[in-house]
């Protein structure tokens, strides 16, 4: 098995509560993360191996009856309850219950949200089994999704039957930018470039880079391997997103492949595909959290100067280079796409630097606000803006591919009306250019602090 990489204090948190259950009585944690960011993984780690007593309950899209089956065996066999015979997903939660006031026990309900497809009055269920149990049972209760509005509805929307009802909440995200080096270092892989390449294609998703490290060994040029017959990358966006997209998930795809390929307001996405996609771009937004919603910094939160862009690196490359040469694919004229991938690449990563300059700074937690910035007009573009208004300080910054390119003369030019909007009056100003050549050197700067 692959090393495990970061978590420390979600693995350290999740065996106190387990450990603890005996003393606390029930527990529940929800965990949220988009699709391969290590949920299961981490769970596994966090509990496989350490003396806790604990259960994993996957909650696949199929009838009833036959989860209570597939359910069933599996308390069977990891409890002994032989003459175990539910009817139900509710008996099954009110045996566990009931069993844990004897046993302490973790149970893991992995795509828990996906309950409201299999059976949306569950949720009341577990609620009044749950308020009437917890007292009594030591049960440690994972709820697990990949859905973050829907699993952030079901626990804290206020009509909902599991209002509040969680003591602990995670939200795991991508590995940062100092652990995607770590695990470079590991396979002897890293540089400035590589780096930059390895961000494009995974994004700091683990799954990718456990992908990315088998691919790493076999060629000197990397995507020799990801983009050819045998590569997991080339159907991973399609597996990824099409059953959360469901019967609309053509609409979807053409929004995304409008935006890998660089329109980013609703109107240049409206114009481009000749369709209205206000309430996609929401649901892409606020439903499945593949897109980000952007405006200028100094701008307020109610304004309509907004940009798009998709959240995940990797499927920004899927959807610029896969995705839009599907009749390559079914071809399998994997040279075509590598062609291509050899012309553009380097405009492309030039881009998507932008975006790893950002993650470096966030991980510095240096800054309460970091953002972008463009006029009325859409002009003045500025890369980067980092604001700590603790210390009162603000770096601007402008990312190019190569340092030679960076002006800061015309950087600060720019930045007149900028700090006008902001009214920093006392703030100190850092001006800089990011570019491949200084991108280490900044990394080692940002770890620094």
């Amino acid at each position: 098995m692959q090393q495990f990489y970061n978590r420390k204090n979600e693995l350290q948190t999740l065996r106190a509560v387990s450990n603890n259950v005996i003393n606390t009585k029930a527990q529940l944690s929800v965990m949220v993360g988009r699709r391969r960011v290590g949920k299961t993984r981490l769970l596994n780690e966090a509990f496989a191996g350490t003396g806790i007593k604990y259960l994993y309950l996957f909650i696949s899209r199929k009838n009833e009856s036959s989860l209570v089956d597939e359910f069933t065996n599996i308390i069977r066999n990891e409890l002994e309850a032989k003459f175990f015979h539910p009817q139900s997903l509710r008996d099954i939660i009110d045996f566990l219950l009931d069993y844990s006031k004897a046993h302490p026990l973790t149970v893991i309900i992995d795509e828990f949200q996906d309950i409201d497809i299999v059976n949306s009055g569950l949720f009341s269920d577990i609620q009044n089994l749950w308020d009437a149990n917890k007292r009594e049972s030591m049960m440690h209760l994972v709820c697990c999704g990949s859905l973050y509005s829907m699993m952030t509805r079901i626990f804290k929307g206020k009509d909902e039957p599991l209002f509040n009802r969680d003591d602990y909440f995670f939200k795991i995200k991508p590995l940062q930018p100092s652990y995607i080096v770590d695990v470079m270092k590991d396979h002897q892989q890293f540089s400035a470039e590589s780096l930059l390449d390895w961000w494009c294609l995974s994004g700091g998703i683990p799954k990718y880079l456990e992908w990315l490290t088998r691919f790493s060994g076999q060629n000197d040029n990397l995507f020799e391997a990801v983009i050819s017959e045998f590569s997991p990358f080339i159907k991973e966006g399609t597996h990824r997103l099409v059953e959360d997209f469901g019967s609309e998930h053509r609409v979807y795809f053409d929004i995304l492949g409008a935006l890998a390929k660089g329109y980013t307001s609703r109107a240049r996405i409206e114009t481009f595909l000749e369709l209205s996609v206000g309430v996609h771009l929401e649901k892409l937004d606020e439903v499945f959290d593949v897109i980000t919603k952007m405006r200028p910094i100094s701008s307020k939160g109610t304004s309509r100067d907004v940009r798009y862009s998709i959240s995940d690196p990797f499927l920004t490359f899927w959807f610029r280079f896969i995705h839009s040469n599907k009749s390559a694919v079914e071809m399998e004229n994997y040279e075509y796409i590598r062609r291509l991938i050899e012309r553009d690449f380097e405009v492309f990563s030039g881009l998507e630097l932008e975006s790893l300059f950002t993650a470096i700074l966030v991980e510095s937690k240096q800054y309460g606000r970091i953002g972008g910035y463009w006029d009325a007009k859409g002009h003045n573009e500025i890369d980067i803006v980092a604001i700590n208004d603790l210390d009162k300080k603000i770096l601007i910054a402008e990312v190019k591919r190569k340092q030679k390119r960076y002006s800061e003369a015309k950087l600060i030019e720019k930045s007149v009306n900028l700090l006008q909007k902001l009214n920093v009056k006392n703030y100190s100003v850092e001006y800089r250019g990011f570019s491949l050549d200084n991108l280490i050197e900044v990394m080692e700067e940002n770890q620094a602090n």
